[in-house]
This record gives structure tokens, sequence and C-alpha cells, in this order.
């Protein structure tokens, strides 16, 4: 008898296709490069001025954040209308979960909605499976980040974005720099390169801020930030996530700076054409330079826009719309 390759695999139906989008682990290359491609497709329909698309009318999107956010939630805001859909946007302050209703009560009054499609970002680990796990069949769950443990469609875009400017995936070095032990989109990231081949992952940041162990992960751990970027074609920068930090982590922030922020000197250690990325918020003047956040080698900007398509991607993929749908005539 054939094994089945996504048996128990709460994030693929049993015919290969997406059902949830919780976390890069459990996911091949080959499902994960549908995501990417099918971005493409959406993207170009975008530069069509195709700006309406018809494949999820008649579904209703919730985003469910239990946490601030700015770009992502907003993203997600306007892939879900791109693709059609009507879109609540759950005020957590004004809801029952700030008077102590527990997960599961929230997630069974949304469901009385006939919510199809849950969007959760929550500061707990494991906050998106929970939800997923106790859906019906039918409604898909999009975790948008969960504590420190992933944010797998930040990785995609990140992804999305050096395969348009890198396709030779397998060639690169890609440099990841900052607060490492907090960032949830770290972890994401280095799981999705890993998992595309790339050369080498290497990853650098104050001992206090490295997780013990990192190297299990699949990456070169460095001390020094000048020697990471030698001949690195990719550099990563990650925000200092101070509201997840317990105790002086840090000496200052000008010190931090001068060790790991990522500036102009810095980048002609690199290769010439190496590219400077952030998921945001930026600190500058603390991660990364002003001159390199603003300049031709930055991609911060090109990045909030690949988020659209990438989360429309898979919005429509784990609804059951085809990639192909992409490149009808829009509204």
């Amino acid at each position: 008898m054939k094994r089945d390759p996504y048996a128990n695999n709460l994030q693929v139906r049993p015919d290969g296709t997406l059902r949830h989008f919780l976390s890069i682990e459990g996911l091949d290359q080959a499902l994960l490069t549908r995501v990417l491609d099918t971005a493409e497709s959406f993207d170009a329909a975008s530069q069509k001025n195709v700006r309406k698309l018809p494949l999820l009318r008649g579904k209703t999107v919730l985003n469910l954040f239990f946490e601030p956010s700015t770009r992502t939630r907003t993203t997600f805001d306007l892939a879900a209308r791109r693709l059609s859909a009507d879109v609540v946007n759950l005020d957590i302050n004004a809801s029952s979960a700030v008077k102590g209703e527990s997960l599961l009560d929230t997630l069974r009054t949304l469901e009385a909605m006939r919510s199809d499609l849950f969007v959760i970002r929550h500061p707990q680990a494991g906050a998106a499976e929970f939800f997923a796990r106790h859906v019906p069949e039918g409604v898909a769950v999009l975790n948008a980040g969960d504590g420190r443990h992933a944010h797998p469609t930040q990785a995609m875009l990140d992804l999305f974005t050096i395969r348009r400017h890198r396709p030779d995936l397998e060639n690169l070095v890609v440099v990841i720099v900052g607060d490492v032990a907090h960032s949830r989109v770290a972890r994401s990231q280095i799981q999705v390169l890993n998992l595309f081949g790339v050369r080498q992952v290497r990853v650098v940041g104050p001992a206090t801020l490295i997780p013990s162990g990192v190297e299990q992960m699949g990456v070169h751990l460095y001390s020094s930030l000048d020697d990471a970027m030698v001949d690195a074609d990719v550099v990563i920068g990650l925000r200092l996530q101070k509201e997840r930090m317990r105790g002086p982590l840090l000496t200052s922030s000008e010190e931090y700076y001068q060790r790991y922020g990522i500036t102009a000197k810095r980048l002609t250690l690199a290769r010439p054409e190496c590219l400077v990325m952030h998921p945001g918020p930026m600190n500058r003047g603390i991660e990364i330079d002003s001159e390199v956040a603003d300049g031709p080698q930055s991609t911060v900007l090109e990045q909030v826009r690949n988020g659209l398509a990438v989360r429309m991607a898979i919005m429509a993929l784990t609804m059951g719309a085809g990639p192909g749908l992409a490149t009808e005539s829009g509204q």
C-alpha cells in the first residue's frame, strides 16, 4: 500500500493541497513553490490593473489580531478584499477576550458567524494551530505570527522577494542579523531558506539574543557581523523585540548599532549586488542605517508590496481557488 506523505499533516489535505498555513515546518518545497508561482500570477494580474478577482466572492475572512500590527494586518485585509471576500477586523481591545473569555470560546463564537477563513496573530506560540485543530472542515486558519514560534507568510514573502532578484537560490549566502532569540520571523526564514536549498544561512547577533543550539537549525553561527557579511548575497536585519525581552539583554542601543547595525561600510564587505532586507518596522540608527534602508540595494518596500501577492496566494489556495484563475478579468 502506498504511504500517504501527508498523513496526519494538519496543514495539508490528503490530495496535497493546502488546508491551513501555520508553519513552514511540515510543508514541502513543491507545495511552497506553488504558493510562490500563484503569487507571481496575482502580481502579474495587478500589473495589468486587475485590482479585484472573484475567487473568494461569498467568503468571509476574519482578521483576529491579539497583538498590534500594521503591515501584516493591512496586507491580509487588502489581500482578502482583492479576492472579493467580505472582511471583518475584530477589535480585540473591545472583545470578550479581554474579559477573560477562553480562546476556544472565542473561536466558537466566531464560528457561529460562519467565517470561512481566520487570520490569527497571538502572543502565545501554538495559538493558530489550536484554532486549526478545532475549526470544522472547509474553514481555513492562517498564522499571522504566534509568540516566538512562527511567521510563515513573512518568510514566504521574503523568499518571493529573494527569488525575483536571485532565482539561483542554491548559490546564495544569506545573513540574518539581530534578535534571533525572540524572532518568529527568523525561525520561519531559516526553515524556508534551508528547505529551498540555499547554500549557506549565517546567523549573527549578541550572545544574549541568540538561542542556544541555533546551529541545529541548519545555520552557521557568527559572532562578528563584519565576518558574516563577507561574500553575502542577502542580509536580513531583524527588529529588536524589546517587548519580549526579560531583563537587560543589551548594554545599549549605541553599542548594538556599532557592532550589529547594517551600515553602508559593512555592505561593502558583501557581494556588489547584495540585497538588504528587513521585515519591519525598522529601528533606524540601531538595526540599520537610513542610507542603507533607503538605498538602491534595499528591498524593504518591495517586501511590503510582495506581501500582498503572497498572502492573496495563500488565501486562495487554502480556499481551493486554483492559480490559473488569477488571470481572470477583475471588477
